[in-house]
């Protein structure tokens, strides 16, 4: 029997994403979107890779916690999931739930769900948290170098403007992104502090917007405490992950065009300094997916205790 999945706020970018992973996924059934702005459209007529007779409606954390659903999405903006959290307890309703948003990445009570990290953690948890798009890549590429850092790595993010949803503001604003990148909250960006959380080591982040719609590249600059020549950094980081199908692992730095629409987060670039005090590595990933949906639908299926990238066409 199919598992039956809910999800709440389903129009934006990621939805357009996450609903066609879910709808193709041979073990779910999508019994219900939510969308206070196209409740009673059609969900095929906004995300044409959807298929089905489904329409968004208008679900309230009263309607969820009534619901008989396995599990719900909830992919709504920070602050937003609380309450729908809240009638679930209230209801004791043993539903499953992903929360994309931040709300809940530093609550010991939910399950992190970085999948290369906390596979076995993750398997059959009832509450995960969905990580940042931008600290799933940082991650990534830092944790294979923690017993040699020697200092506060440094990573400078870039993102397509997606990255900032559809509420317009100057990130994704064409005329201000023109020919243009744009930095933003240069300290103390919630990403920082969940990166430095889940590594257990601090981190510094500088995050951009530029002119292109979607993918991240991150350099990420390390301090080590003997020098690591590129060829032995790049062994390093493919043993660390030679059983993730998800993590690619080159030589050369990766591009965010090869990786748009891609599942995959790929880790290349490796570069050491002449002096052997730090190293740089390069990492790219779509944001939309393994920077989201992508992400989700493998924290669902290792809820479920499934294989963690069924459904996922790598």
């Amino acid at each position: 029997m199919k598992k039956k999945v809910m999800v709440v706020g389903g129009r934006g970018y990621v939805g357009q994403e996450l609903l066609p992973l879910l709808n193709h996924h041979p073990d779910l059934e999508i019994t219900a979107v939510g969308s206070r702005m196209l409740a009673g459209e059609p969900i095929q007529k906004h995300i044409h890779k959807f298929t089905g007779n489904l329409s968004f409606t208008s679900l309230s954390p009263v309607q969820l916690a009534n619901s008989e659903a396995d599990i719900a999405i909830l992919a709504l903006p920070n602050q937003e999931s609380a309450k729908f959290v809240a009638k679930l307890d209230e209801a004791n309703n043993p539903m499953k739930l992903i929360d994309l948003s931040a709300d809940y990445r530093f609550n010991d009570t939910w399950q992190y769900g970085l999948v290369e990290h906390h596979e076995q953690d993750i398997r059959n948890k009832d509450r995960i948290a969905n990580p940042g798009c931008y600290a799933t890549g940082a991650q990534v590429g830092i944790k294979p170098f923690l017993p040699f850092i020697n200092g506060v790595p440094s990573v400078f993010g870039v993102s397509g403007f997606s990255g900032a949803g559809t509420t317009p503001s100057e990130k994704n604003d064409p005329e201000v992104l023109y020919e243009n990148i744009l930095p933003y909250k240069l300290t103390d960006h919630i990403h920082e502090k969940e990166i430095s959380h889940h590594l257990g080591t601090s981190v510094r982040f500088m995050p951009h917007v530029a002119f292109f719609f979607r993918g991240i590249m991150l350099t990420i600059n390390i301090p080590v405490k003997e020098k690591i020549p590129a060829i032995a950094a790049y062994h390093l980081v493919r043993d660390f992950y030679e059983n993730q199908p998800v993590i690619q692992v080159q030589e050369k730095p990766p591009w965010v065009r090869d990786n748009v629409s891609q599942h995959q987060v790929h880790v290349g670039g490796f570069t050491s300094s002449a002096d052997g005090t730090h190293l740089t590595v390069v990492v790219t990933l779509d944001n939309l997916l393994k920077g989201a949906a992508t992400q989700a639908l493998q924290n669902l299926n290792l809820a479920f205790g499934w294989d963690a990238n069924k459904g996922i066409n790598l």
